[in-house]
């Protein structure tokens, strides 16, 4: 993990400071909430459906047990239920899909308490929010993964602290969000976003970047257009602040669905192109342009020092001969570019809680974990989970017993109920429809792991409004959450894809057909299954079965839950 210095640590205090006076000011009244609100929001502050909501930065997905024993004290010591909701429960945290926790029930007034807290543990909720450069994601299994050509932490570290605080890029036409993979294989939806950097050598071992723009879902799903196949490492900085400076300018401010850097790209095109060009050119013919030094690089991939790392044995574990283990192996148990080494996904998708949940006592036990297995570090994954990055093979059979006795060692990992699902109209305050009871209702009618696995790979997603925050577009089953007179409906979309591996090219999934009644959902779901488990080839993934057919099948399927659903609740209204 990369370690803070003084001058960080002392910026997050300062940070905490200024926010707890601006606080106080507002809750004596002399400070109007149109003038508070943008200061609140700077810091990660959002007022939702029925409470204040705190979004915390974590900085391309690394956590350290000490943090997570603070996000479990802001849980359990601040994360309150209102009384006066009875069907809500405090206590915990939300990991997202941007790799950032969120907390829903902190009362406003204590809210300064928690900016002091996270800053003592080297956290914050700086630029969580707002028109400007959001929280830096990247591969969950960076500088671990077998396939990664280059380490992008560092890079992503240089980009944070370029880009907090930015005084060009604080008031942008929109949110501006960017994730950066060095990986083979891309775990992290790089084309899904504002910037998509992708890490390579070229033929002479040189590091640089593919540089993709313009992605996003939202109303208008559009895939990143590549406008450079190699910028070198030392650029990149000025070849990011040239494609800004181009949205700034020009990005549309009068239609806030319009605002985003995909609609700018998708209209100018290739001029849009030339513009970025063009002021990269005049940034790099300016004497005053900076690129990034040698020694830069090397003193913040210094901070990312290799933990001390026990010996590996050739000794294979004592492994216990149970069906269970063996499926935890398959499908939470990741391959380490370290030999003797790997990685563990701990599952944050089991009943009773939704998907990204994790309640106090479970945020502090993987703290222990994280503690006992994994060098006391764990990552959040863009599909709501937790992975421990440095485990001993050989202590894989102790990890198991361990994660299972903390309810994280269901090994449903890529599975149907290893969904991604936003908060929905349960909390949030812009959502049409609950995400929550649907992602509920599919886990229970799907709750038989034997059923899971003959399913096979396959990603869920599942969105309470078209802003996406569960990134149903890119779903093998999308599921996004309507509004009609005031009742919650639901949309169904196929074959969408994220850029994985599994997935293959990012896509968007397409419509299957008119939207559904909540309790229809779950029948649709597994309509739609059971049209892929009939007509699947041998060894045949949802994905590319779904590819190959089209989407008129599963219309097929879907429409005819519709129909049988009408015909019972007409016969039950005879009767």
């Amino acid at each position: 993990m990369y370690r803070y210095t003084d001058f960080d640590r002392q910026f997050l205090h300062q940070r905490a400071a200024q926010f707890r006076d601006q606080l106080q000011r507002h809750l004596a009244g002399a400070l109007p909430n149109d003038d508070f609100r943008p200061l609140r929001l700077q810091n990660g502050w959002y007022v939702q459906r029925h409470a204040p909501m705190l979004r915390v930065a974590v900085p391309y997905g690394e956590l350290s047990a000490r943090q997570l024993r603070a996000l479990a004290r802001i849980a359990r010591d601040f994360d309150l239920q209102d009384a006066g909701l009875p069907t809500q429960r405090g206590g915990f945290g939300h990991f997202t899909t941007r790799q950032n926790i969120q907390f829903n029930w902190i009362p406003l007034p204590r809210a300064a308490d928690v900016m002091d807290l996270l800053a003592s543990v080297d956290m914050h909720g700086i630029q969580t929010s707002g028109n400007c450069i959001r929280n830096i994601t990247s591969d969950a299994l960076a500088g671990i993964a077998p396939d990664e050509a280059v380490d992008p932490r560092p890079y992503c570290e240089i980009l944070r602290q370029w880009s907090t605080l930015h005084p060009e890029f604080a008031f942008l036409p929109r949110k501006f969000k960017l994730a950066v993979t060095g990986a083979e294989e891309d775990r992290a939806a790089t084309d899904w976003h504002d910037i998509g950097l992708k890490l390579r050598r070229n033929a002479a071992g040189e590091v640089g970047f593919r540089v993709a723009v313009g992605g996003g879902m939202g109303r208008t799903p559009v895939i990143a257009t590549p406008i450079n196949e190699f910028v070198p490492w030392q650029q990149i900085l000025v070849f990011i602040e040239a494609i800004v400076r181009v949205y700034n300018l020009y990005g549309r401010r009068d239609n806030i669905y319009k605002a985003r850097i995909k609609i700018l790209v998708k209209a100018e095109g290739q001029r849009f192109v030339d513009a970025v060009n063009r002021e990269f050119a005049a940034l790099c013919a300016d004497p005053r342009t900076r690129f990034i030094p040698q020694a830069e690089l090397d003193r913040v991939a210094a901070g990312f020092a290799m933990p001390a790392l026990a010996e590996t044995s050739s000794t294979a574990p004592a492994a216990p001969a149970l069906p269970a283990y063996e499926r935890w192996l398959q499908r939470n148990v990741h391959a380490h570019k370290l030999p003797g080494y790997r990685a563990v996904t701990l599952s944050l998708k089991r009943p009773g809680l939704p998907p990204g949940d994790a309640t106090a006592e479970q945020l502090e036990g993987t703290a222990a974990l994280a503690e006992s297995f994994s060098q006391g570090e764990a990552r959040v994954t863009h599909d709501q989970n937790l992975l421990l990055p440095w485990v001993l093979e050989a202590e894989l059979p102790a990890l198991w017993l361990a994660a299972r006795e903390g309810g994280f060692a269901t090994p449903n990992i890529g599975l149907l109920t290893d969904m991604i699902a936003c908060p929905g109209g349960d909390l949030c305050a812009l959502a049409n429809a609950r995400s929550i009871p649907i992602a509920a209702a599919i886990t229970e009618r799907f709750a038989d792991l034997d059923e899971q696995h003959d399913i096979g790979d396959i990603d869920l997603h599942i969105s309470g409004c078209i802003n996406s925050c569960g990134h149903h577009h890119s779903g093998h089953i999308g599921i996004l959450g309507v509004d009609k007179d005031g009742s919650e409906w639901y949309q169904v979309t196929v074959a969408g894809a994220d850029g994985s591996t599994l997935s293959g090219a990012a896509v968007a999934g397409k419509v299957i057909g008119p939207s559904f009644a909540a309790d229809e959902v779950p029948d649709v779901i597994e309509a739609v299954i059971d049209t892929y488990r009939q007509a699947r080839a041998p060894g045949e993934r949802f994905i590319d079965t779904a590819r190959r057919l089209g989407v008129l099948p599963f219309r097929e399927a879907a429409n005819a839950v519709r129909r049988s659903t009408a015909v019972a609740s007409a016969a039950e209204a005879g009767a």
